[in-house]
């Protein structure tokens, strides 16, 4: 069974190259039999438009077939009656509709883009700081990502200045943590072992993966950098150059 990083598809198109036929990758994973899951800390959208633009690249997939932080974020804040206060996305903040936002008794952060102000990472402190028990939720701790024009600072970096300042422990529902991939795993519906992870990221991708029993390639485009080759905790189970090499990789096992 194949859990992927959807990022994979996208740097290429970003930059306006497509380097890889996602169409025909698509059709390869389907006409084998493999269930395919994409697992992404994407929190700049919702479920429902992040599918659309993977439909535009060529990839069939459902909206249940993608595994992201903020669902899981909302199920969480539901199971310990949390009311959030929100420091994500404009396009995000409808995955949290039916929550509670009322006298906020945590914060939610997630990669809030231009919403990473001065004023509004302040506010989430006092809020922090106000609390006898600070709860801190993340949707990931990345801590860059790759767009056309270079490198950005992910949700990591804010997360560590508050857990700095607070002198707390942010709680994190997105990749690396064991429980994203175990719900991943629970939708595939299929035991680790039987479970492959790819991705570009050494640690929230590989290393993840690979603390719930699955195997992980790591593929050497996006956040790959020549140094993850030396990573001294995490090594992946094989590296591959691109998206379509490591599909080649799995379907010659089947």
């Amino acid at each position: 069974r194949l859990l992927l990083e959807p990022a994979l598809t996208e740097p290429q198109c970003r930059a306006g190259i497509v380097l890889i036929d996602l169409h025909s990758i698509d059709t390869r994973i389907k006409a084998s039999g493999l269930k395919l899951q994409l697992c992404t800390n994407e929190t700049q959208a919702t479920r429902e438009s992040f599918v659309r633009k993977l439909r535009a690249l060529g990839f069939d997939i459902a909206v249940a077939q993608v595994t992201a932080p903020a669902p899981a974020a909302c199920h969480l804040l539901r199971e310990r009656g949390l009311r959030p206060h929100l420091l994500v996305h404009d396009d995000l903040v409808p995955e949290f509709a039916e929550i509670d936002k009322t006298n906020p008794n945590c914060v939610v952060l997630g990669d809030a883009a231009e919403n990473f102000t001065y004023a509004n990472l302040n506010e989430a402190f006092r809020l922090l700081i106000g609390m006898e028990k600070p709860v801190l939720i993340s949707l990931g701790k990345g801590r860059y990502y790759k767009e056309t024009d270079g490198l950005k600072l992910d949700v990591g970096a804010y997360m560590k200045a508050l857990e700095y300042a607070c002198d707390i422990q942010a709680e994190v529902v997105g990749k690396p943590s064991k429980r994203f991939f175990e719900s991943a795993l629970a939708e595939l519906g299929v035991p680790p072992e039987q479970a492959i992870m790819i991705g570009d990221d050494i640690v929230n991708d590989v290393g993840g993966a690979q603390q719930c029993g699955m195997r992980a390639l790591q593929v050497r485009t996006g956040k790959f950098r020549p140094s993850d080759e030396n990573h001294p905790e995490v090594k992946p189970d094989a590296y591959v150059n691109n998206l379509a090499e490591a599909v080649d990789i799995i379907l010659q096992e089947l």
